[in-house]
């Protein structure tokens, strides 16, 4: 197995998708953010002076993925169908998880725009609250699951932990 965005050369090469066939494509990733519990109620009863946190983390993931192609230089641009952003707040472990959805019918994967919507969003969380709490941690970003395109079908194992 090689790397695709290597040519024979071992030059940088965006990879030619137009023998590839449409097919319905998805990918699941997640993010977490820990933080104090101290901020993490502020987030949950809403009373962050920026407003809602969780909104604001979920549009700016949206638009990432939207977005990947113009931050990851050889991601081809995507016409998705659906991108969706989740949080599961984790009280006993002072910690959001994320979770983001992409879909299309297409000829390349979604997991750049999944794992992109996923970061982005815990990085606007940390942002609105970093004045508040400077030692958040994101961690375990990661893909949870890819469908279609020849590679199948792949599902990460311990998803959600």
């Amino acid at each position: 197995m090689s790397f695709t965005h290597i040519n024979q050369n071992g030059e940088a090469n965006m990879v030619d998708v137009s023998e590839k066939t449409v097919t319905a494509r998805i990918a699941r990733a997640e993010a977490f953010i820990e933080m104090t519990p101290k901020t993490l109620d502020m987030i949950i009863k809403g009373d962050h002076h920026k407003g809602d946190v969780f909104a604001t983390a979920r549009i700016a993931g949206i638009q990432a993925a939207k977005q990947t192609s113009q931050l990851i230089p050889l991601c081809h641009p995507l016409m998705l169908s659906k991108v969706k952003v989740e949080f599961e707040v984790q009280a006993d472990q002072n910690r959001i998880r994320i979770e983001s959805l992409c879909k299309l019918a297409g000829q390349t994967g979604v997991e750049m725009e999944a794992l992109t919507a996923a970061s982005v969003a815990a990085l606007t969380l940390f942002d609105m609250c970093k004045a508040v709490d400077k030692a958040m941690v994101i961690s375990g970003v990661r893909v949870l699951e890819k469908q279609g395109g020849k590679s199948g079908h792949f599902v990460a194992s311990n998803q959600g932990e």
